[in-house]
């Protein structure tokens, strides 16, 4: 007899399903995109295109301009100002003093910062001012020349200064750089001289005539000992300035009260430019110097 057929039982998976709800469906987890905060190397790779759009071309789109933003600075040129530098003018004369700061200006890098009539004005208002370099003359009311130098570069060591002078060049040159100054210019001399002589002297050099600087290298080869060629060499710068104060016209008195001395000390150097001199009273002396005053 045949054998009843056993019925068997179906072995139910343990394998726990995940939940879903209802009306939603399960997605795979290759389809699942990255969230917005995910980083860049977790994102999925593009995938190829597929066989319909396989054999059309794709047409680039041009990138779009980007905006620049808003802080953005547009470069422009800037002009540079160019410092200019500062000169000062000390003369007696207005028209002389006007006359130099137009010849000044005109160069375009250098500018007139104040003038002065007297040596005692010129020393206060230098001290204010602090220009680069001082024009002065030597032939001033009040303080000398040469003392308004020598004040100057004691006080203000860093101020070039140049003396334009009507005096003969070789009887002041010299002294006149023993005082501190850097350059001699005769006024006599042709414009172009003067502001050569500033530019020079700006750039740290000494400006004389040729004559002049033959003249002091032939002293140096001689071992400073060369011989005056003018009596008047052998005055000091004080006995000098008396000499020329006695030539227009001064008395002892008024040079005392102009160079601040005693009158015995003015009486004093008197004596002593007459014996330097060889002249044997005060009317020879005084008559020397009003020559030397007229030819100047």
């Amino acid at each position: 007899m045949a054998q009843p057929k056993k019925k068997t039982k179906s072995v139910k998976s343990t394998k726990p399903q995940p939940r879903t709800k209802p009306g939603r469906a399960i997605t795979p987890a290759s389809s699942v995109r990255p969230a917005s905060g995910t980083s860049a190397s977790q994102k999925p790779k593009p995938t190829a295109p597929s066989s319909s759009s396989a054999g059309s071309p794709q047409r680039s789109r041009p990138p779009l301009p980007s905006a620049a933003p808003a802080s953005a600075a547009i470069a422009r040129p800037v002009a540079v100002a160019v410092a200019k530098q500062r000169i000062f003018i000390v003369d007696d004369h207005p028209i002389v003093r006007q006359g130099m700061k137009q010849l000044i200006e005109s160069a375009g890098d250098l500018l007139v910062c104040g003038e002065a009539a007297t040596g005692d004005e010129a020393v206060e208002a230098v001290g204010k001012l602090k220009p680069q370099l001082v024009v002065a003359d030597l032939s001033l009311p009040g303080k000398p020349g040469i003392e308004v130098i020598k004040d100057i570069k004691a006080r203000w060591p860093e101020i070039y200064i140049l003396v334009v002078s009507m005096h003969e060049e070789s009887m002041y040159a010299e002294r006149v750089l023993r005082a501190g100054a850097m350059g001699y210019v005769m006024k006599q001399e042709a414009q172009g001289k003067i502001l050569l002589a500033i530019r020079r002297i700006l750039s740290g050099q000494v400006y004389v005539s040729d004559r002049i600087a033959s003249r002091v290298l032939r002293q140096l080869t001689a071992g400073g000992h060369a011989q005056p060629k003018s009596s008047l060499e052998l005055l000091t710068d004080r006995e000098l300035e008396i000499f020329h104060a006695i030539g227009d016209g001064k008395t002892v008195r008024a040079i005392a009260q102009m160079l601040h001395l005693s009158v015995k000390t003015v009486e004093a150097h008197r004596e002593h430019i007459k014996n330097k001199l060889q002249l044997s009273s005060s009317n020879e002396l005084l008559r020397m110097a009003v020559q030397r005053a007229m030819e100047q």
